[in-house]
């Protein structure tokens, strides 16, 4: 834990006594809303610019007219995250180097939900990143929160029918992506903590023996930080890089582990400050993959606990 815990601020803030009922509905629905928005967007910041948008729409609503709040509140942020999504993309095209999603110190309750870490994880948010707006929709919503069809098809403005279609497309692009198997977060951390000692120790047959042969190492600096440009593939690259290179790390820095997206962590402080976020992939014991948010901008969501539910 950084500094705390943090609701987001999306919307109204949590009433007590005398809350009207849209927004009682709205506040006990926000976390959730916000971890549809940010598994759609895998950016924070566009996550609770979506929940102010939901929200006034929502605040507008007839609620006589609403059989299932719930449901009705998803449909409207996922309209609106699918606005904003096709946005990112053009704005992701001009994207200085590696884009990655925006970090989240996450509560220990989203570790224990297995697949809500599963689906917030680094890894699968890159491989989400694969799929067309309507496509990361069904799958997020259909896979993660397991919403009937008709109640996506409603939301994303398709048939039924045609949702089914879509979410066995986007099922079968996903499951030939995703990493392998589950990692349990202890052998996580033991990879974390074996490569940690490595990078710490500048010792490049130890990185050599954590990192799988075929590992990728994707930087995310937003043309702010320096980071690698393009992704660097393969141990001797990517052990090199770390121990001797433009990667080493710097004098005056700590690392520490933390809970990010639900997955083991670590945390780089330059001087006490925070500078980067580096989150793995682990299958067989071995790194394949890992990802370095430097982005300032993307940074600023590590101050505080986010919560994180279905």
């Amino acid at each position: 834990m950084e500094d705390g815990r943090d609701e987001h601020t999306g919307g109204p803030p949590a009433g007590g006594a005398g809350t009207d009922p849209a927004t009682e509905a709205f506040v006990g629905h926000r976390n959730l809303l916000f971890t549809v928005a940010y598994e759609m967007l895998g950016s924070a910041a566009d996550a609770e610019d979506v929940l102010q948008e939901t929200w006034l729409r929502w605040s507008g609503v007839d609620l006589a007219s609403v059989r299932d709040r719930r449901a009705y509140l998803v449909r409207i942020t996922t309209r609106q995250a699918l606005n904003r999504l096709r946005t990112l993309g053009r704005r992701k095209e001009s994207y200085v180097g590696s884009w990655l999603p925006a970090p989240l110190l996450t509560t220990p309750d989203v570790a224990e939900d297995v697949e809500l870490a599963d689906s917030v994880s680094t890894a699968m948010m890159l491989v989400l990143e694969t799929l067309a707006p309507t496509e990361r929709a069904v799958f997020v919503l259909r896979e993660v929160f397991a919403l009937e069809y008709d109640e996506i098809a409603q939301a994303v403005d398709r048939k039924p029918a045609a949702v089914r279609q879509i979410a066995h497309r986007a099922r079968a692009h996903v499951a030939a992506r995703r990493p392998r198997g589950h990692v349990s977060s202890a052998d996580s951390r033991k990879a974390l903590d074996a490569f940690r000692q490595a990078v710490e120790t500048g010792d490049l047959q130890s990185l050599l023996d954590v990192l799988a042969p075929d590992v990728v190492l994707l930087g995310d600096g937003g043309g702010v930080k320096q980071a690698v440009l393009r992704p660097i593939v393969g141990a001797d690259k990517v052990a090199r890089l770390l121990a001797a290179g433009p990667g080493r790390i710097p004098t005056g820095s700590s690392f520490r582990f933390a809970q990010v997206n639900g997955c083991p962590a670590l945390l780089l402080r330059v001087d006490g400050a925070l500078d980067t976020v580096l989150t793995v992939r682990v299958e067989d014991g071995l790194v394949t993959g890992l990802y370095a948010v430097r982005n300032p901008e993307k940074l600023s969501h590590m101050r505080r606990e986010t919560t994180l539910s279905r």
